[in-house]
This record gives C-alpha cells, sequence and structure tokens, in this order.
C-alpha cells in the first residue's frame, strides 16, 4: 500500500523550519550542535521527511540509515558523526513531545508535532548504538477509489467492504506488521456515513481520518512518578458513556479486547479494529492470548467472539513490497463451541503466488446471509456464491 498514513495533529507555532539541502553521493553527515538547533528540525534526516515518496526512515547505527521508499526498503549513504548525535536527536524529538528518554526510561514511542511518529530505543540497550524509527504522517486518508487504482483493494473486495460497512458488521482488520492495516481502516471510516458518530481509541494517535463526527481518544503512559496513566482499557469504557455509533479500537494489543468484545456485545455494532496476525484462521488463537492477559478462560473468549465479531479481512505485503487484501473471513462458532474464521473471499494461489483474482471460499454464503438479515446484499455476491454453491448463474 503506497504510503502508510499516521494521523496528523495541527503543527505548532514556532521558528519556521531549516531549508532542505539536497542529498549528494557523498555521505551527509550531522554533529549534537546541528541537529540540536531549534530550527533544525531531524537534521540529516531532513531530505527524507521532505520526500513525500519515503514512508518509514530507521536510524540502526549512526552509519547505517534506511529508508522506504515506493514499498522498497534501501539503505542510504546518509551518516550522523558518531552515537552522540543520534541520542542527542532521539532525546530532543522525544522531549518535544512531552516524553521522557534517558537512561531511566530508555525507549519511547511518541507522536511529534507534524503527525509523524517516532519511536527510540537508546544504547546500551540498543547495541550498535541508538536506534531511531520514523513513520511518516500522510496528511489525507486513501479512499477505497485509491486504494482499488492502488492494486491494495480488488474490485470485489471494495464491493464487499462496503456492503460490510452499511450491514454495521463488526469487522476485524488483520495482517502483519506494516502490511496497511492502519491506512485500512482509516479507509473504512472515512467510508462511514457522515452522520454517524464515531469514537476512536488509539494508543498512539496515529490513523489518518477527516471527517466529522469523529471523537478522537489516546491513551497515556505514566509520569516520571509512575502516576497518571490513561490505558486503552480505561478509554474504551469511557467511550461507551459517549453515545458512540460505532467503537474504534485502533489496535487490540492487550487486554482492552476483553472491554471491545463486551462492547460489541452490549449492543454497540459496527465497531472496527486492527490485529496482528499471519493469516484469517489464526485470529482465534491470538484473541485467546490477548483475552487470557484479562484473566478470560478459553471457553469465555469464544463465546464473546462468536456473538461480537462477524468478519475479518487480512492483508499481507508481497514480495514486490505492495500491500493488498488478500481474504475475508467470516467468524463461525463450530459445535464444539469453538469460533473458526472460514475463508469467504480469497485471492488463490497459483505455481506459488497470487494470480490477483478475488476467489468466493466456503464461508461466503455465511457472510453472505449476515448482510441479507441486515437488508443488505450485491450482485457481485450473489454471483459468486452461485459460483461457490455450483449453482447456474
Amino acid at each position: 500500500m503506497p504510503g502508510r498514513g499516521l494521523a496528523g495533529r495541527p503543527p505548532r507555532s514556532g521558528p519556521p523550519a531549516r531549508a532542505l539541502r539536497p542529498l549528494t553521493a557523498a555521505p551527509v553527515r550531522a554533529d549534537a550542535g546541528s541537529a540540536s538547533h531549534p530550527g533544525a528540525g531531524a537534521g540529516p534526516l531532513d531530505p527524507f521527511l521532505a520526500d513525500p515518496h519515503v514512508t518509514d526512515i530507521l536510524v540502526n547505527a549512526p552509519g547505517e540509515v534506511w529508508v522506504e521508499r515506493r514499498g522498497r526498503l534501501t539503505r542510504t549513504s546518509v551518516t550522523f558523526a558518531d552515537e552522540e548525535s543520534v541520542r542527542h536527536l532521539a532525546v530532543r524529538l522525544a522531549a518535544a513531545a512531552g516524553r521522557r528518554l534517558d537512561a531511566a526510561v530508555p525507549f519511547a514511542d511518541v507522536l511529534l508535532a507534524d503527525g509523524t511518529r517516532m519511536h527510540a530505543v537508546l544504547a546500551p540497550t540498543a547495541v550498535r548504538g541508538t536506534c531511531l524509527s520514523l513513520r511518516r504522517p500522510r496528511r489525507r486518508p486513501f479512499t477505497f477509489d485509491e486504494l482499488v487504482l492502488a492494486g491494495t483493494l480488488g474490485p470485489a473486495f471494495a464491493s464487499l467492504l462496503h456492503a460490510m460497512l452499511t450491514a454495521r458488521l463488526a469487522v476485524i482488520v488483520t495482517g502483519g506488521t506494516g502490511t496497511g492495516k492502519s491506512t485500512l481502516l482509516a479507509a473504512l471510516l472515512g467510508a462511514v456515513r457522515p452522520g454517524e458518530r464515531i469514537v476512536l481509541v488509539e494508543d498512539t494517535a496515529e490513523l489518518v481520518v477527516t471527517r466529522p463526527g469523529l471523537v478522537r481518544l489516546e491513551a497515556r503512559p505514566p509520569n516520571i512518578e509512575g502516576a497518571g496513566e490513561v490505558t486503552q482499557r480505561d478509554l474504551v469504557r469511557q467511550a461507551l458513556r459517549m453515545r458512540p455509533d460505532r467503537l474504534v479500537l485502533g489496535e487490540v494489543r492487550g487486554p482492552e479486547v476483553l472491554d471491545l468484545l463486551v462492547a460489541l456485545n452490549t449492543g454497540h455494532e459496527g465497531g472496527l479494529s486492527t490485529l496482528h496476525a499471519n493469516d484469517t484462521g489464526a485470529i482465534p488463537s491470538r484473541l485467546e492470548a490477548l483475552a487470557s492477559l484479562a484473566g478470560l478462560p478459553r471457553s469465555a473468549v469464544h463465546s464473546h467472539v462468536a456473538a461480537a465479531l462477524h468478519a475479518a479481512v487480512h492483508l499481507q505485503r508481497d514480495a514486490d513490497g505492495q500491500r493488498r487484501v488478500h481474504a475475508v473471513g467470516v467468524f463461525h462458532q463450530a459445535a464444539d463451541g469453538l469460533v473458526r474464521v472460514l475463508p469467504a473471499l480469497v485471492v488463490p494461489r497459483v505455481a506459488g503466488r497470487q494470480n490477483g483474482r478475488a476467489a468466493p471460499a466456503a464461508g461466503l454464503p455465511l457472510l453472505r446471509h449476515l448482510l441479507e438479515v441486515r437488508g443488505v446484499s450485491l450482485p457481485v455476491m450473489r454471483d459468486m456464491a452461485r459460483r461457490s454453491s455450483g449453482r447456474p448463474a
């Protein structure tokens, strides 16, 4: 998916940014002094931040800087003068976002004023030297049409996702790191009817969503005394008191999954979230593991999931760097009480590679039924259902 977007915050007032320096074949070097200037931005990384095609900037060590451009990760000729230069930049950027980064707290995950997400780990915790990761913001969310043109969504997937939104199904977007889950979730939120009130809960505000009727809540880490923490669990509970038409959890990564499942089981339809998973078949076990952190036994997890969730959309990042939706699955509780995700629409593999065309699978009739009982039907769905059951069109 071209350009992983992050939620941008309004830029803060201050001195103008330093003029960008062109990249040359020679290594670009910086010292702590130039990086610490109030208008210096990110020092030698500034040209990458100005490049609209760069989505990630990764500093592995003072002499090793990588960027991801158009889905391809490449090493650059840019270097820092020494370890202290990288450390100084990381500490300064964290401090500008109001976060502590020092020997006592050697790592930080923060959102900078322009919406760039920064993660840093200081040496010696980072063995080779301070590691710095910058994920670029996208100024506006992708639309479904743009994702179709980019090859992320096939037309059949786009039609199906629109139908699931209209039917207010509870949907989980899954995939590995960097597959475009947040970008697709933002596109889904952008396709929700403007009159619906969305309450969005995030650990770090990173979704790019520009629409009316949106309320954003962001978790907060504890302060230096260990007080003042606000967790996603706290915010999900607060969100339920804010009259949401849709409750959205930016990413499920811990015990907050229990609060999300309980919410979706108490009349809050159309919920959305993302989850790290290798494929749709692995989703139940991932939910089990996360819910166990909240003390929920296996049988209770599957009962909650069966009543709360309807469908899953899975993304993968192909060898060419392209991020694509590869499957839509439907949650189904079997006779043994366990929930499984049945593939409904998938991109089959031909000679070990994806052929790019969505095909119906065993779970399609069940998903079609979920849509039709909510008054939503699509011709493409009916045609696929006939092909999957062997009936003539």
